[in-house]
């Protein structure tokens, strides 16, 4: 079911108090197949969501815009095909976090960061209703940031452009959503000795012998510049989806001048058009001759390694869509078929393959918002991807306002593992893997929310069968037996006025011998004092340290652009990620000022992944503001 349309709530403005402001502006938004309406978070409290988009629990490969995953471990449940190039996803646009806005008053939205070594970053988002029934949006954002060491540069470009229409009549909706991804992320294969990190000689980081691109010159632009080795990543995606409905309207007087037509649908045909086109491209332009044979197994021949893979994709879909009761939305049944065309193109070969998948789903979202029901499924019937499936169900009960909400979850996936594990191809040489049996996911979840004692708990446990993953650099392998994953998450704030204290805690614990490897614990803690001074200034200022246990964390392959299974090096930090804050907002601004990387004062640098090293200090401001037109 579609999302997008309107509402008369005002927009939220959080503050660290929690106090609520209301604005001039009626600005909300939704994503597709979404009921709900969803409003902008304007607080200041936590720099990686409200800001930097990237989550505290992400590890990358120690530069900002760098190849990420989460240790809170996320496995991917979704049936269909996948490609498999997933390491710089959390930077990326997708269809399904569009958003179609509904707003009284234009609305535009600036940010910019600048840090050490010349790392900066840009956004901006402008969106506005150009009659009550249109309205458009645009989102662009820049990340740049050359790195603490060599051949570590990151920039990225990523677009957005949404726009929903309705017809007077109300009857005819249709929503568009448009993405470019714009990746080039440094790659140097990570430090030749990590030893050299307590040498005197190389206090100045890009010294330091790395192994992919020590030898060439990196020359560093704003809006460019050259990157010897790098992942070059460009992600196109262009969605419409149109809806027509029968059903009833009637008009409400509101008074003597003013009459509003609603129109209340009973019965939806709904179409989806979806184009995607994605190509992931390796690039070294002067191939290390120690590395590819250690690691690929390959002596590189001439100045040269590239891989390059490139999949496009058409799909339509066609639902039918009915709404049992009057004027609610979030009841319906759909049910649908969606047919796709893929296309891969290799340096050495061309595939084309077909697909047909049925999907249904039952939700009933009652509009005292109570109770929240949900049953879901999808078949691929035929094509390449016959047999893969995904059900899902959910059940979730607001208590009140003391209790909150609870709910609970089932979901089970059977797919094909991702492309990448049975076939990568580069200039030098091609590796297959057709033994591969299809992967087999299960997650239960228990999971409870309550505003009123601020607290977010989940309990998952995950089920896996034939679980596939790398093995080294460019093999990869399958475990066919059962194992399973426990893995607890819990958020809180406690507050004592004026101070307040911001947890969040990751406990993850493996049953069985599968190749997976996470932190049994993460926790982050900010230390704050949070108050409003004066008539408009929000401020939050205090500590943040982050921590995880040690554990065989995961390489990374640049070649293939994945992160691997290991079991040789365990990163233990001995001392937690600690960082200074002091953000705050006035109005319609807010800045974010931080001090990070603390604890290279105290001892040495924290790692990410074997070879990869955290930076030192880094001085970080960010600033947002936003501007009703």
């Amino acid at each position: 079911m579609g999302g997008g349309g309107g509402g008369s709530s005002k927009m939220q403005r959080d503050t660290g108090k929690h106090v609520h402001e209301l604005d001039t502006l009626t600005l909300t938004y939704r994503i597709l197949g979404e009921p709900t309406d969803y409003k902008l978070d304007s607080s200041v409290n936590d720099f990686q969501s409200n800001y930097l988009r990237v989550p505290a629990s992400y590890a990358t490969t120690g530069n900002t815009g760098g190849a990420a995953y989460n240790m809170i471990y996320t496995p991917r449940m979704k049936p269909g095909f996948d490609a498999g190039f997933h390491a710089y996803d959390i930077y990326s646009n997708s269809h399904k976090d569009a958003r179609f806005y509904y707003t009284t008053r234009p609305y535009t939205e600036l940010q910019y960061l600048v840090g050490s070594k010349q790392e900066q970053v840009i956004g901006l988002t402008h969106t506005q209703n150009r009659t009550e029934r249109f309205n458009f949006a645009f989102d662009y954002r820049k990340i740049n940031a050359p790195g603490y060491y060599r051949s570590q540069n990151t920039n990225h470009d990523i677009y957005r452009f949404t726009a929903r229409y309705q017809s007077k009549n109300k009857r005819a909706n249709t929503y568009l959503s448009f993405y470019y991804n714009k990746i080039n992320g440094g790659e140097n294969g990570g430090l030749r000795y990590d030893s050299l990190m307590k040498n005197p000689n190389y206090s100045q980081r890009k010294t330091l012998p790395v192994n992919l691109g020590n030898g060439a010159s990196t020359t560093y632009s704003f809006f460019g510049g050259a990157i010897p080795v790098k992942t070059n990543y460009r992600e196109t995606g262009f969605l419409i989806q149109q809806q027509y409905d029968w059903g009833h309207g009637d008009s409400i007087h509101i008074n003597d001048t003013l009459d509003i037509y609603k129109y209340d649908p009973v019965f939806r045909v709904q179409y989806s058009f979806n184009y995607e086109s994605n190509n992931y491209q390796f690039l070294d332009t002067d191939a290390d001759s120690a590395f590819y044979p250690k690691h690929y197994n390959f002596l590189p021949q001439g100045d040269t390694v590239t891989a390059k893979h490139q999949w496009k994709l058409i799909s339509n879909d066609l639902s039918l869509i009915q709404f049992p009761v009057r004027g609610n939305l979030g009841h319906f049944i759909n049910l649908g078929a969606r047919f796709e065309s893929l296309t891969g193109t290799f340096l050495d070969a061309n595939i084309n393959f077909t697909n047909l998948a049925l999907h249904g789903e039952y939700r009933n979202k009652t509009r005292n918002q109570k109770w929240d029901f949900s049953l879901r499924g999808e078949f691929y019937a035929v094509g390449q991807n016959a047999g893969d499936y995904s059900a899902y169900g959910m059940l979730k009960r607001r208590i009140n306002d003391f209790l909150g909400d609870v709910r609970l979850s089932v979901s089970n996936v059977n797919k094909e593992p991702s492309y990448v594990y049975k076939y990568f191809g580069s200039n030098r040489d091609a590796w297959y893997n057709t033994s591969l049996a299809k992967e087999n996911i299960t997650q239960l979840q228990f999971a409870t929310e309550n505003k009123k004692l601020d607290y977010t708990l989940a309990a998952n446990y995950f089920l896996f069968t034939n679980y596939t993953y790398f093995k080294d650099y460019y093999h990869s392998a399958q475990y066919t037996s059962l194992f399973n994953l426990l893995q607890v998450t819990f958020s809180k704030k406690f507050t004592i006025k004026p101070f307040a204290w911001y947890v969040d805690v990751a406990f993850q614990q493996l049953h069985g011998n599968g190749p997976l490897n996470v932190p049994t614990f993460w926790t982050r803690n900010r230390f704050a004092f949070e108050k409003r001074l004066y008539t408009n200034l929000n401020l939050v200022t205090g500590l943040e340290f982050r921590y995880n246990t040690g554990y065989y964390a995961d390489d990374y392959s640049p070649l293939t652009g994945q992160f691997i299974y290991q079991e040789k090096t365990k990163i233990s930090n001995p001392l937690p990620d600690i960082s200074a804050f002091a953000n705050f907002r006035i109005k319609s601004f807010s800045a974010y000022v931080r001090a990070e990387n603390l604890n290279t004062f105290l001892g040495d640098n924290n790692y990410a992944a074997p070879l990869y090293p955290y930076n030192n200090f880094a001085f970080r401001v960010g600033l947002r503001w936003w501007f009703i037109n």
